[in-house]
């Protein structure tokens, strides 16, 4: 099972990033319709995954070859920001969002930073819920360009 599985590293030359992608935009498509603007995912190709990598950190958990969980971890000036975390629909509710999440944690200890930082839609209050279960904090609202309104909320946990 997957969620037995250890987290792995994505390496930018040693990754199926078409398996990635898809595991990515099944996960974000719920959001159409949703959230305005569209995701960002959308604009993702095998090409800028692999380029992320290689700037990013990227880990997934796999169920034989294929990937069912992934994130992105790009360390940044006072903190780890997370993104594109995603979990294949049918392994959500399994744990393996807070299994990466606790994964994150310990990347930023190796870096040597006490703060993580994400960011989600105004819209994805469950995702909102959820991350504020694992204790991150509301620390400010953004707006993407051309809105004049929040369009999304930043999220930071301190480690302890």
């Amino acid at each position: 099972m997957a969620e037995r599985s250890k987290i792995r590293r994505l390496e930018p030359e040693d990754t199926d990033w078409q398996a990635v992608l898809e595991l990515i935009l099944s996960s974000f498509a719920y959001m159409t319709g949703i959230i305005d603007p569209p995701s960002s995912a959308h604009r993702l190709t095998v090409g800028a995954l692999r380029e992320k990598a290689g700037r990013e950190q990227g880990y997934a958990i796999f169920h034989g070859a294929v990937p069912v969980a992934c994130m992105f971890c790009d360390p940044r000036p006072g903190c780890l920001y997370v993104g594109k975390l995603a979990i294949a629909r049918d392994w959500q509710g399994r744990g393996l969002g807070r299994k990466l999440m606790a994964h994150a944690e310990q990347v930023a200890r190796s870096l040597g930073q006490d703060t993580l930082e994400l960011q989600t839609r105004v819209e994805l209050t469950g995702n909102h819920l959820f991350f504020q279960g694992l204790g991150y904090h509301k620390t400010g609202e953004t707006a993407h360009a051309g809105y004049s309104r929040a369009t999304s909320i930043t999220l930071r946990k301190q480690l302890k």
